[in-house]
């Protein structure tokens, strides 16, 4: 047996103190480490690096630990059992780290327990304390960890199966708001922890809706229980899966106001995560690629197959708002064009196939500089817009779709546990649809090419447009007509907004690149007058033609010629068409409506 104690500090110090006990740890001398990443970030995260101080005794007295690497100490061996105490600094609000204060307390288990080497195939237990400060006094725990011995408040004894379920399971302590729903018969909570004014009873019917949907899609929920921890900030936003529950951060504007009719789009966005992180229960906690059961915690573990774990998510996360009857069919619609638009305003995809992205995950997804959108394709975002092409490719050649591979995938690989090899997604795909699919993988997802979704949707009652952009805030959207609208000179770059502007991005073929602009330059003025990032785009319309633009890069003035030009037709218009009646039966039965 393994046993953890957890305890938050003074609030001032954002510290955690923890104390570990191995009853019989190694003999030759036990290792200790914190992994390095977890599956769901493909970052590495050195959570090690937080550690401030770990001690170590014995029936044999004081041990001395020896650091063998970035996240590993190794301790002599010993008699007896092993005692460890040690501190971790906690100031990383996010779904990933730890996190204290005199609000609340939050720690994803790898960011704060250390892994005993040889002894984690053993049962754990872990003791949340309550924090000794009297702002705690009517704290509560929040995790879906299995309970022993806890109080009405939820401190005290928890356990799990060994050292892998115990880190998968995230806690929340602090003043926590918490609903409850059921689905199929499971029980579901939801906390808040956080100033907000939402309507969580409302938040609570319709995650019930878009749970039932998901489980409907899969045939069965394979749990006794699951959570939604929520952090409320004032403009966070991210979620992390885990077996039995998920964490979310968010804004407190996303939770539904009370009276709130339809989903409005910060409503959606948080339905939309929430739906993303509960499909992961299914689609990557329990389907999971082969490269991650037989690689660690310690380094980058790489797979071609993160456009199918996230993308398809990703895909069915807005789906099943409007398969639930959350959304209409038009609002889901506005959030496809979203997605469509900023896929399309990348070159990267001409650049970067999906596989692509996702092996290098570790060095280019998530260490993303300015020349992203020019280098680099999303695995999430184009995964998404290829797993629609696959799915309405399948209704319309082979009879069948996409969500009968995913229930295929979960009998065979999730049920079995047995992990998805490299090829496997696409050879189970054209099995179960019977029809040849190796252009169709060739050339979206190991090639560059653009699905041919205006064709495809077409076929199911949806007209696609694209048309320049209107200003930097437009994502295009659902539209009742396609119009034609004015469109402003474009000089091809992203701006911070300040005055002067500093550029933050520069386009592959646009003015301010064949200008020679570059990312980090400051514009000062447009045929000699001062440059305002408010008045930029009026500067722009006022004067057809070459414009003289002077700019600091670095300390240094410099002066360009920058011909504006119009934007390219990179903004997505979706329209719902009534004329074919084959046609919207076919919408309906994908999206279905009622």
């Amino acid at each position: 047996m393994i046993r953890y104690q957890v305890r938050p500090l003074h609030p001032g110090t954002h510290l955690f103190q923890v104390h570990l006990r191995v009853a019989r740890p190694e003999p030759g001398g036990q290792s200790l480490s914190l992994p390095a990443w977890i599956p769901g970030s493909y970052k590495i995260r050195d959570y090690a690096r937080h550690v401030v101080r770990l001690e170590a005794r014995s029936s044999d007295g004081p041990l001395h630990p020896v650091k063998q690497d970035k996240q590993t100490w190794r301790l002599p061996a010993c008699s007896g059992p092993l005692e460890i105490e040690y501190v971790v600094y906690a100031w990383d609000l996010s779904v990933r780290g730890a996190h204290c204060d005199q609000r609340h307390a939050y720690f994803n288990g790898p960011a704060l327990l250390l892994r005993p080497h040889g002894r984690d195939h053993l049962p754990c237990t872990i003791e949340i304390q309550r924090p000794a400060q009297p702002a705690a006094r009517d704290w509560q725990v929040a995790t879906s960890l299995a309970p022993e011995a806890v109080d009405g408040d939820g401190f005290g004894r928890y356990r799990a199966e060994d050292y892998a379920d115990l880190i998968d399971h995230p806690v929340e302590m602090g003043r926590l708001d918490r609903v409850r729903f059921a689905v199929r018969g499971v029980p579901h909570f939801i906390t808040v922890n956080g100033r907000h004014h939402g309507d969580l009873d409302r938040l609570a019917r319709d995650l019930a809706a878009i749970c039932e949907a998901e489980a409907d899609l899969f045939g069965e929920l394979p749990l006794d229980r699951y959570g939604f921890l929520i952090q409320v900030t004032g403009e966070d936003y991210g979620g992390l899966e885990h077996r039995d529950s998920c964490s979310l951060i968010c804004a407190r504007h996303e939770l539904p106001r009370p009276g709130l009719e339809a989903p409005d789009e910060a409503y959606r966005r948080l339905l939309g995560l929430c739906a993303h992180e509960y499909f992961h229960l299914w689609h990557v906690k329990r389907i999971r690629p082969l490269a991650f059961q037989r690689g660690g915690l310690e380094a980058e573990v790489h797979t071609r197959l993160l456009w199918v774990f996230e993308g398809i998510t990703s895909y069915y996360d807005d789906l099943m708002l409007v398969r639930s009857g959350r959304i209409t069919a038009r609002a889901y619609l506005d959030l496809l064009a979203h997605t469509l638009t900023r896929v399309w305003r990348g070159s990267g995809r001409f650049k970067q196939s999906l596989a692509e992205s996702g092996f290098d995950a570790w060095t280019r997804f998530y260490q993303q500089d300015e020349n992203a959108p020019n280098a680099i394709v999303s695995y999430y975002a184009k995964g998404a817009l290829v797993a629609l092409a696959l799915d309405l490719h399948l209704r319309l050649r082979a009879g069948t779709d996409l969500d009968r591979i995913m229930r295929t995938l979960w009998e065979r690989h999730g049920r079995t546990g047995e992990g998805l090899p490299e090829e496997g997604f696409e050879r189970l795909t054209a099995e179960v649809a019977g029809i040849d699919l190796s252009d169709f993988f060739a050339h979206y997802v190991h090639g560059t090419a653009d699905p041919p979704l205006e064709e495809l949707l077409a076929a199911f009652g949806v007209a696609l447009h694209l048309r320049p952009r209107k200003d930097a805030k437009d994502q295009g959207g659902a539209m009742d007509a396609f119009a034609p609208a004015e469109v402003p000179p474009w000089l091809g770059l992203d701006h911070d907004g300040a005055s002067p502007p500093r550029v933050t991005r520069v386009y592959d073929g646009g003015p301010a690149q064949s200008a020679g602009i570059a990312p980090g330059d400051r514009l000062l003025a447009l045929d000699g007058v001062e440059i305002r990032a408010a008045m930029l785009p009026e500067m722009l319309q006022a004067i057809p033609g070459p414009r003289r633009l002077h700019l600091f890069r670095g300390d240094e003035l410099l002066e360009l010629e920058v011909t504006p030009a119009e934007p390219p037709a990179d903004t997505c218009e979706l329209r719902l068409e009534e004329g074919d009646p084959a046609a919207c039966a076919r919408r309906r039965e994908w999206l279905r409506e009622s």
